[in-house]
């Protein structure tokens, strides 16, 4: 499929849901307006202090992530192909009087158009699942890092993609599907919120295995420092799962799978 077809159909997908997500009590912007981080607690230990590094945000939707790096004292660019997005993400920074640096460009076209390095760059949940190819987006990410900096990428575990999605109990989706994958969905609003009424209901898609994508980042030139599978996610995939929290974890009495994982990878001096 060529490039130019699948950022056709997500584009107006992802611009029309800016506005649902920016209102939605999923994002909780007056939350983050008033003080609140949009991080979660894994990835504050995960990453480190973060005061007085330059960090790029690819893929960053609105920006709370990107913000919430600025609030613990990095200086921050926030990158996504959304017009919308960027817009958003620009006044939520001026509303909460944080500095930040948003970009409107395509994920491929980071290095080209940002033009800087960085000491870290930041990405995932939900992100790679729009990319068509990985070994791609591995290059970009070593040419956008400093030597000795690190890509930090939190994602949700392809495994999990693979059950059904009733009791995540039965694989019934293959987890080497090859090619994008079109989605249609026209009832299903937004996982923002499912009840939201939106118009452009198709999207495509890509799996991407866990060993396709460290192996993308060590052929990119990448140390591994660690990747780690969490059984718990962030929102209700399964109907099964139980709230914890912010995580939703399977019932204790069945057998844990993986539903996310995070990997940091360094680039050598």
């Amino acid at each position: 499929m060529p490039e130019s077809d699948y950022l056709a159909v997500n584009l107006p997908l992802w611009d029309e849901r800016v506005a649902i997500h920016v209102a939605s009590d999923f994002y909780d912007v007056a939350g983050f307006k008033a003080g609140a981080s949009s991080l979660r607690e894994f990835e504050l230990v995960e990453v480190g202090a973060v005061t007085g590094r330059r960090l790029v945000h690819l893929q960053c939707h609105f920006g709370l992530d990107t913000l919430s790096w600025a609030r613990r004292g990095a200086d921050v660019t926030g990158l996504d192909f959304s017009p919308k997005a960027i817009e958003a993400a620009r006044t939520v920074a001026d509303d909460v009087g944080l500095f930040a640096r948003f970009v409107v460009a395509d994920v491929y076209d980071a290095a080209t158009v940002l033009g800087e390095t960085y000491d870290i760059v930041y990405t995932g949940l939900g992100a790679l699942c729009w990319l068509p190819d990985v070994d791609r987006w591995a290059k970009v990410i070593a040419d956008l890092l400093e030597p000795g900096g690190f890509l930090y990428l939190a994602e949700f575990h392809p495994f999990a993609d693979t059950l059904d999605e009733t009791e995540g109990r039965t694989v019934t989706f293959d987890y080497f599907a090859e090619g994008p994958q079109v989605w249609d969905e026209p009832d299903a609003g937004s996982y923002a919120d499912p009840q939201a009424r939106v118009r452009h209901t198709r999207s495509i898609e890509y799996a991407h295995g866990l060993g396709e994508v460290v192996t993308a980042l060590a052929a990119a030139g990448l140390r591994i420092d660690f990747l780690h599978e969490h059984d718990y996610t962030l929102w209700p995939r399964f109907a099964v799962l139980e709230r914890d929290g912010i995580a939703y974890r399977l019932p204790a009495e069945r057998p844990r799978v993986p539903l996310m994982y995070s990997i940091r990878a360094t680039k050598p001096r």
